[in-house]
C-alpha cells in the first residue's frame, strides 16, 4: 500500500519556487555552514527563504545561526518559526541535544514525516542541509523531492573530492540538476579542485578561503556576515542569483 504521506509532501512543496540541497561527499567540509549562510544571504537580499536541517547525523545549523528557544507552531501540520528572516525547521526541535538513535527504515520514516508535516507555504528558496555522503536520507530525498537541485561543497582535499565524484555520478545517473561546486577552506590556492570540476563538466562556482575568525563568529549572525567566509560566499551567490 502506498504511503499517503507521499502525496502530502508534494502538496507541501507545491508553492516553493526553488529547492536547493546543499550536499557533500563527506563530513567536515563546511556544508552546514554554506547552507546556513546561503539561506541568510538570500533572506537579506529580500527573498522569502526556508532552511531545512535534514542532517540526522549531526545537525548544526541551529548552532551556526544562534537559534534558541524556538519551536514550530502546530496547525494542521507544523509551521516553522522565523529566525533571522528565515523559516527554520530542524530535527533538533524533537531530539534536542540528544543523539538521534535512528537507522535504516527509521531514518526514512522520520524524513517522510518531517517533509509531510512541515507547512512552508510560499517560498522563493528552500535550502536543505543534507547529511554528508550518499546516505539513506540522500536517496530518500531523491525519491521524494523531484524538483530539487544540488549545490555541492568540497574541501581542497583529494580524499574529499573522491567522495564528491561518486555523489556527482549518482546525481547524473538519476538526472538531477547540479548547480555547481563550491571549494571551501582553501589555504593554498591549488587549481586541483577547479581542474577536476572542469574535467567532470561541473560548474566551479568559486573558492572560499580558510577563515580563522569564523569559529568565534558562530552563533552571532551579524558577526558571521562580516567574515571573509561570508564575503566570499556573497560573491558566489551574486554570480548565481543576480
Amino acid at each position: 500500500m502506498a504511503d499517503p504521506r507521499i502525496s502530502i509532501i508534494e502538496e507541501r512543496l507545491r508553492n516553493i519556487k526553488h529547492i536547493i540541497a546543499v550536499s557533500s561527499g563527506k563530513g567536515g567540509v563546511g556544508k552546514s555552514l554554506v547552507a546556513s549562510m546561503l539561506a541568510l544571504i538570500l533572506a537579506r537580499k529580500g527573498f522569502n527563504v526556508g532552511l531545512f536541517d535534514l542532517d540526522f547525523t549531526s545537525p548544526s545549523t541551529h548552532l551556526i545561526l544562534g537559534v534558541e528557544g524556538l519551536m514550530p507552531e502546530e496547525d494542521k501540520g507544523v509551521i516553522p518559526p522565523l529566525t533571522n528572516g528565515i523559516k527554520y525547521m530542524s530535527i533538533t526541535y524533537y531530539s534536542g541535544k540528544n543523539v538521534s538513535p535512528l537507522r535504516g527504515s527509521d531514518i526514512s520514516n522520520a524524513l517522510i514525516e518531517l517533509l509531510a508535516i512541515t507547512r512552508w507555504n510560499s517560498l522563493d528558496y528552500l535550502i536543505i542541509d543534507m547529511p554528508p555522503g550518499i546516505s539513506d536520507s540522500t536517496l530518500d530525498l531523491l525519491r521524494l523531492v523531484r524538483r530539487v537541485k544540488f549545490l555541492i561543497v568540497t574541501s581542497p582535499s583529494k580524499l574529499a573530492f573522491e567522495t564528491v565524484r561518486k555523489l556527482i555520478a549518482l546525481l547524473r545517473e538519476m538526472n538531477f540538476p547540479i548547480i555547481g561546486l563550491i571549494e571551501n577552506m582553501d589555504m593554498k590556492g591549488s587549481p586541483y579542485i577547479r581542474e577536476m570540476a572542469e574535467r567532470l563538466r561541473i560548474n566551479y562556482l568559486g573558492s572560499i578561503p580558510f577563515d580563522f575568525a569564523l569559529e568565534d563568529a558562530l552563533g552571532d549572525v551579524n558577526a558571521l556576515l562580516k567574515t571573509k567566509f561570508s564575503e566570499s560566499l556573497m560573491k558566489i551567490v551574486d554570480e548565481i542569483y543576480n
